[in-house]
């Protein structure tokens, strides 16, 4: 039997979540307290933002399909939107990951406009998000969508942003920081 993975289960806090709301604020005010990510899949390429400064830039990999925002569970597309690190692994199946909020609330209501859910996975969603807590992923949107180790010289995930190992030690060091993750296409 294998040992289960070390897993820190981590809600962002409100304080959080109003600095998230007010990203675009913060990095122009260059918030001394909070971390933000922001991920140009373009690009492929991360930025770690604090207090004003770039603390990383790096090449990610994404998923097997690149283009284009996730839209369901399989598709191999990394999502597009904005996200909270709602899950910390410091030794996951790809070394230590962190979790995102995937789906969040717009990616549930459009996806319930679109007929790809229904109504109530709609509000376990959003209900889950209100609390402070991890969305289900076990939806036809997905989930377990991760910031990993693994390499990043290939698009060869299933959705998740892919980094070195040596990124990843800088990143990780942060993750207490990290108040928000934006993901463009």
């Amino acid at each position: 039997m294998m040992p289960k993975d070390p897993i820190v289960r981590r809600a962002p806090s409100a304080q959080q979540r109003q600095q998230w709301n007010a990203l675009p604020d913060q990095l122009e005010a260059g918030s001394p307290h909070a971390a933000w990510i922001r991920i140009e899949k373009s690009k492929r390429l991360l930025t770690l933002l604090a207090g004003g400064e770039t603390l990383l830039a790096c090449r990610v990999g994404l998923g097997r399909q690149p283009v284009g925002h996730k839209l369901r569970e399989g598709d191999g597309r990394t999502p597009e939107g904005k996200y909270t690190v709602c899950l910390l692994k410091e030794q996951g199946k790809y070394g230590r990951s962190l979790g995102l909020s995937y789906p969040n609330r717009r990616d549930a209501e459009l996806a319930l406009h679109e007929n790809r859910i229904d109504a109530a996975t709609c509000q376990a969603i959003c209900e889950r998000l209100e609390a402070g807590e991890r969305p289900p992923w076990g939806t036809p949107l997905g989930g377990e969508i991760y910031i990993h180790e693994g390499g990043s010289a290939s698009d060869w995930t299933q959705g998740c942003i892919a980094l070195d190992e040596g990124d990843m030690d800088i990143l990780f060091a942060h993750r207490e920081r990290i108040a928000g993750v934006e993901i463009l296409p």
